[in-house]
């Protein structure tokens, strides 16, 4: 899969978003800086017609804020966008834009950093993911999920617990269903041999694994002991990619208290690297079913 083709890339500082779709926003800001690029306008002039600063115009092209209809359908007008069809699209950018995602009912329970990935996730084509510690969360089971939960938060109430837990299992979905977004994990074979939750509990884990690995969207491979120095030694992170040329790709990479954001070509470049050499280095799809099936029969 070739990872590095992007052209037209806007690189983005992506900040913690309030309610709205991360994606749609930064889409949207960046129609409207090809717009006013193509009209010979700078972003002070922008500014002046929709009585902003010339800062604001440019947090707009960002994504970095939320829009107003009114803003937008003024500088579409100062654009010289007369079409009708293409104005009703970028309008409705703005209603989606501006419109909550299903996971801000579990805004309780997410910190604002990972309300950021969710976004994310939901928006991105091809997630290739690794994993040290434990089953990435896409394809954990709820018992599975459960016991992780409970081991980060020993003060959490069980209603609490059950909220995360049936988040996870939502998430999941995309992922399962016909022509989903296309997922590559690979996970360090420690993660695989650390029983969370009990032996009950990991053996249907790993049973889980053999059912997922089976999907066409999902790729699943193992990074064996056997290779005591690997390009990932830093950690997990994940790399995540959007159907629409204009966006680059994002790194995420989660620490204990916050997370990373990285979608700048030359932060990337490294990770796509690492990436590319974890999974040369690491089992074959075939090989991950016989470890992991040899895994169960030991259980």
């Amino acid at each position: 899969m070739a990872f590095r083709d992007r052209t037209e890339e806007q690189h983005v500082s992506i900040d913690p978003p309030g309610t709205g779709s991360t994606v749609r926003r930064i889409m949207l800001g960046a129609s409207l800086r090809r717009l006013r690029e193509a009209s010979g306008l700078d972003r002070a002039q922008a500014g002046f017609h929709i009585r902003a600063s010339e800062s604001k115009i440019s947090r707009m092209e960002l994504g970095r804020v939320g829009f107003k209809t009114r803003d937008v359908e003024d500088l579409l007008t100062l654009y010289g966008v007369v079409d009708d069809a293409e104005r009703r699209a970028l309008l409705e950018m703005v209603r989606e834009a501006n419109t909550p995602g299903w996971w801000h009912k579990y805004s309780a329970e997410l910190p604002s950093w990972f309300t950021t990935y969710i976004g994310l996730e939901e928006a991105a084509s091809v997630i290739r993911t690794y994993e040290v510690q434990f089953v990435p969360g896409l394809l954990q089971t709820a018992s599975y999920a459960r016991s992780v939960f409970q081991l980060g938060n020993p003060d959490a109430s069980p209603e609490r617990i059950e909220r995360r837990v049936h988040m996870r299992m939502q998430r999941q979905e995309r992922f399962t269903q016909k022509d989903g977004p296309r997922l590559w994990a690979v996970i360090d074979e420690a993660a695989l041999k650390r029983t969370i939750g009990g032996r009950e509990v990991m053996s249907e884990q790993l049973r889980h694994l053999l059912e997922v690995a089976a999907l066409p969207n999902i790729t699943l491979q193992v990074m064996p002991f056997r290779f005591g120095k690997h390009a990932a030694e830093g950690g997990a992170f994940s790399i995540l990619r959007f159907p629409e040329s204009d966006l680059s790709d994002v790194v995420y990479v989660e620490q204990l208290w916050g997370a990373l954001y990285l979608d700048k070509r030359e932060d990337i470049d490294p990770y796509l690297t690492a990436m590319e050499q974890l999974c040369v280095e690491s089992t074959t799809p075939g090989g991950t079913v016989e470890l992991i099936g040899g895994l169960l029969r030991k259980m």
